[in-house]
């Protein structure tokens, strides 16, 4: 069985502002952006998210497929309290918070009651 590896992942303290961050991953290869603010910090005024990237990863979304493979692109904080909800083989929506599948249409959600749609 596969396991997440944290071992080539930084501690958040170690990210500033000015680091080249190198991604190599499912989504992207070879790429390469600079950090232009700090982790968690200034972000957009109309941004304001509900949940952080670990909170996330602590209640198994996208079957616990999310961000898995991007362990040294991010901070090894955001996985540590949240390996039991990964699954790096393959979605498990045993792992979701929610039970199930989450790339579903809204519809499933809203029938669910997972969806707060008001």
């Amino acid at each position: 069985m596969k396991k997440i590896d944290l071992s080539k992942s930084r501690s958040e303290k170690s990210y500033k502002v000015g680091d080249k961050i190198k991604v190599s991953d499912l989504m992207q290869k070879n790429y390469t952006y600079i950090l232009s603010e700090p982790i968690g910090k200034n972000f957009d005024p109309d941004f304001n998210p509900e949940l952080t990237p670990s909170q996330m990863l602590k209640f198994g979304v996208f079957e616990g497929k999310y961000l898995n493979d991007c362990t040294k692109e991010f901070p090894k904080e955001w996985y540590e309290n949240a390996l039991h909800k990964l699954s790096p083989e393959k979605p498990d929506i045993s792992k979701n918070y929610f039970k199930i599948k989450s790339r579903q249409p809204l519809q499933i959600w809203i029938k669910s009651g997972t969806a707060d749609i008001i």
